[in-house]
């Protein structure tokens, strides 16, 4: 049997992944339940047009990466926004076929030139809002997607360093916790990015514990940072400087005897990752360029983010826990390991960073990092001397995070 084959037979469906999959399918039902109330937004209908423009055709204006400007907040965002709507084009063009020439999406104009000659261009009423009823939830779809893909990494992060029960109280939380919620039904870089800061810092674990080992262990997971720094790094040019410099000095923590080539794997994924941010644009070098012109890579610190985030009342579960996981770090000894400590500074971190250039939320990348922090110091008690006290308060407080969240969504009460 090959090997890929082989991976696949070894994947099992068991109790503990069909949890984590209906914690998952809450969430998806709370994102679906979210797009029902809203409607479309002149945002929406930017990313809608200049993600189309990118996969389509080129700007129409003349200077100009697309009809919104050269990008410069996140071109993946509008990537992404508009994949799923110039797909469904293609689809209706190709169903064009089967229909009546008076019910197609796409129509032929046969006027004729002042010299009589026929002249044949197409006239696309797509972009009419009753030819696509569904566009606001092809819109919203792939950051749902990646909200999704985000739950999923921080439960297989967390069940391999914490076990089951740490994993379950990190996805749970996770799941009922509206600003990641809010960020996966928003067409924007938010969620792209936390993902792509998330993945690449544990991929930069992992390819760490892998030079530890034979050399062809090392390509597949040099190549999988390759991709998140990009996909970091194309959500938000000031994603990737965070994640290199957080995965390269824990790199240097874990590669002990091969610390000498952390900095040469650590080069060829950012230049892995720039070159994919400048495919992200066409290879355009003008509209590339202006990416570093501009100020979207500008951060500072502040205080503020923090704050909203623990001040805020549907975060309160959350707030508590993080509360509780800080004393019982500070109090046991035995949760004070690497484990635990690389997610609290990463959180730490993210959780100051403000953007001075464009407007982003950095904060947010520090949720699944808070998330798995607790996860870990609560598995830590769950093992302790009264493990079914820390149970029913781990319970206790993701029930609370969970009731706080339900009721923040519109339409329920």
């Amino acid at each position: 049997m090959t090997r890929p084959f082989a991976r696949l037979r070894r994947f099992r469906f068991n109790l503990p992944q069909r949890i984590a999959a209906v914690m998952l399918a809450l969430f998806l039902a709370q994102g679906f339940w979210l797009m029902s109330r809203q409607t479309l937004t002149d945002r929406d209908y930017q990313y809608a047009r200049c993600g189309r423009e990118m996969w389509e055709r080129p700007s129409p204006l003349a200077g100009y990466f697309t009809s919104c400007g050269n990008i410069h907040d996140g071109i993946l965002a509008y990537r992404a926004a508009g994949l799923p709507l110039t797909l469904n084009l293609l689809a209706e063009r190709g169903l064009d076929i089967f229909r009546k020439p008076e019910d197609r999406v796409v129509q032929t104009d046969t006027a004729q030139t002042p010299q009589g000659a026929p002249l044949s261009t197409e006239l696309s009423t797509w972009e009419l809002r009753h030819q696509l009823p569904y566009v606001l939830l092809l819109l919203r779809l792939p950051f749902l997607v990646a909200g999704t893909v985000l739950g999923g990494a921080l439960w297989w992060v967390t069940r391999r360093l914490y076990g089951n029960l740490g994993g379950y109280t990190a996805l749970a939380l996770y799941c009922f916790s509206p600003p990641i919620i809010k960020a996966s039904i928003t067409p924007g870089p938010e969620i792209l990015a936390a993902l792509g800061v998330y993945g690449g810092i544990y991929t930069c674990i992992g390819v760490a514990h892998a030079m530890q080992g034979p050399r062809r262990k090392w390509r597949p997971r040099i190549v999988l940072l390759t991709c998140l720094f990009g996909a970091a790094a194309a959500a938000h040019i000031a994603a990737l400087p965070v994640a290199a410099l957080l995965g390269f000095m824990l790199m240097l923590w874990i590669a002990e005897g091969r610390r000498s080539q952390v900095l040469p794997v650590m080069l060829l994924a950012s230049v892995g990752a720039v070159l994919l941010v400048f495919a992200c644009y066409g290879f355009s070098p003008d509209a590339f360029s202006y990416l570093f012109r501009s100020a979207s890579g500008f951060v500072w610190f502040s205080f503020d983010p923090i704050q909203r985030f623990f001040s805020t009342f549907s975060n309160a579960g959350i707030t508590i826990a993080a509360a509780a996981a800080a004393v019982l770090y500070l109090a046991l000894r035995r949760s004070r390991y690497f484990g635990n400590t690389t997610p609290l500074f990463c959180a730490l971190l993210c959780f100051f960073l403000i953007t001075t250039g464009v407007h982003a939320t950095p904060w947010l990348w520090a949720v699944p990092f808070l998330l798995t922090f607790i996860g870990g110091v609560f598995a830590d008690a769950y093992e302790g001397p009264r493990p079914k006290l820390a149970l029913a308060a781990g319970g206790a407080i993701v029930l609370l995070q969970a009731v706080f969240c339900v009721l923040s969504l519109p339409g329920l009460l």
